[in-house]
């Protein structure tokens, strides 16, 4: 049985013992303390009992933070997931422990996140918090925890668009951002198919104005990538300062994502996505390169993968044409 001992705050500290099996626990009310043991018995005689004291004991925010020097700083995308981890830390899902995070704080996250970003972005996001949950039942000793993403409909990405950004477009969020950086970012993006990820790390040690190349060490795919710099591109990274960090441009990738919204919102532009810059860049860029030669700047692999990117104008086909 079960014992409970009202403590001088009015506390309750539910006390069990059963099978070699001792837990405690402590809640404001006794009808919580009552429900706790119920359920602590149940599993102890069922055989299912885990402990959960380390759960209960450490809030989110702590495990994104072992999360991140553990897992995160070892990954070749780790700029990405500490921009991730910081925008977790800061929710006020974080001040919960792991063994209270519910799906239905998850759900609550995902409702929130609808309104500002795109659905690969909340994928991606949630992806790290469904790993952390896994690390923490797998390898940090918290076998009885339960992943809540995983009770959670994450939402669909639906990868295939069409959208052709114009000049004028272009000009427009370039003058209605508030962002010193974004100007820069967005031309540079449009001359070189670059993806967001992919300009944000760029290091000026790796940008050789002379030879009109940029280095990317690291990329999506896995493999390196040597970018062929416009006359557009180059004079973009001319009117850049260098800062001391050695980074192009000394910026997260996920402020990037908000300073572009933003300048949509603002531009009326509503359908637009920053990953719609690599998509206009490859369509520009097919009409002045051969196949081959597209896919070393873009760094596709894969014709039909290339084909999602290229989406040609009828009129501009038709002048082909004669």
């Amino acid at each position: 049985m079960a014992t409970f001992i009202t403590r001088k705050n009015g506390s309750i500290q539910a006390k069990i013992r059963r099978h070699g099996v001792a837990v405690s626990e402590t809640f404001s009310t006794r009808s919580d303390a009552e429900a706790w043991a119920r359920k602590q018995e149940s599993e102890v005689e069922r055989g299912l009992w885990r402990d959960s004291a380390e759960a209960e004991r450490t809030t989110l925010a702590d495990a994104l933070a072992r999360y991140q020097k553990e897992v995160s700083e070892h990954k070749r995308g780790q700029r990405q997931e500490i921009s991730i981890i910081g925008i977790l830390s800061n929710d006020p899902i974080a001040k919960l422990t792991l063994a209270r995070v519910r799906g239905a704080d998850v759900s609550a996250l995902l409702t929130k996140w609808r309104k500002l970003y795109a659905a690969a972005t909340i994928t991606r996001r949630l992806a790290l918090l469904s790993h952390l949950f896994e690390m923490a039942r797998k390898e940090w000793g918290m076998e009885g925890l339960v992943n809540p993403v995983q009770q959670v409909k994450l939402p669909q990405i639906r990868n295939s668009r069409e959208r052709r950004v114009t000049d004028d477009e272009i000009e427009l969020l370039i003058n209605t951002t508030k962002s010193t950086l974004l100007p820069a970012i967005i031309r540079l993006a449009v001359e070189t198919a670059m993806r967001r990820g992919e300009i944000v790390e760029l290091d000026w040690k790796h940008v050789d104005l002379a030879k009109r190349v940029a280095h990317l060490p690291i990329t999506k795919n896995g493999s390196t990538r040597d970018v062929p710099l416009s006359t557009k591109a180059i004079a973009v990274l001319q009117g850049l300062p260098r800062n001391i960090s050695g980074v192009v441009f000394n910026i997260r990738w996920d402020a990037v994502t908000q300073a572009f919204a933003r300048a949509c919102e603002r531009a009326g532009l509503a359908d637009l996505r920053f990953h719609d810059l690599r998509h206009e860049a490859t369509s520009r860029l097919a009409d002045k390169l051969q196949l081959h030669e597209l896919m070393k700047v873009t760094g596709h692999k894969d014709t039909r993968m290339l084909a999602r990117y290229y989406h040609p104008r009828a009129e501009d086909l038709a002048k082909k044409l004669g």
